[in-house]
């Protein structure tokens, strides 16, 4: 299984092209795609967001939230931020997401990369 970011699924209802886009695309066709949590909160609390979407997002498999999540979670993001670093705390739910999951993220947004360096998020794409 392969989780996606709110910026890949995006690109990829808006027909844009992208390495992300067409990992997403090959792994939808084959049902390896799984969302973390927060990313199907972010997608569907677009008010014009069409019902069609709207049902396929609710049908995908989402992440597991396991025991000590939120703890790990507040972890991760003083790693990050005692780097000087950024880290919104959006980014890092997704990311404790997939690493307790351990699963790889495609994503086209580039916050996710001090992820990667850090706490060896494993990116399918960017």
């Amino acid at each position: 299984m392969i989780a996606v970011d709110t910026s890949s699924m995006i690109a990829f209802f808006q027909g844009e092209e992208g390495e992300d886009v067409k990992i997403l695309r090959e792994n939808i066709e084959v049902g390896n795609i799984v969302l973390p949590p927060l990313v199907l909160t972010e997608l569907l609390s677009d008010h014009k967001l069409p019902i069609e979407i709207s049902k396929i997002m609710t049908e995908l498999p989402i992440l597991e939230i396991k025991n000590g999540y939120w703890e790990r979670a507040g972890g991760l993001r003083a790693k990050i931020l005692a780097k000087k670093l950024k880290a919104r705390i959006a980014d890092t739910l997704i990311a404790q997401s997939c690493l307790d999951n351990k699963v790889g993220l495609i994503t086209r947004d580039s916050d996710f990369k001090k992820f990667a360096e850090l706490a060896n998020l494993k990116l399918m794409s960017h």
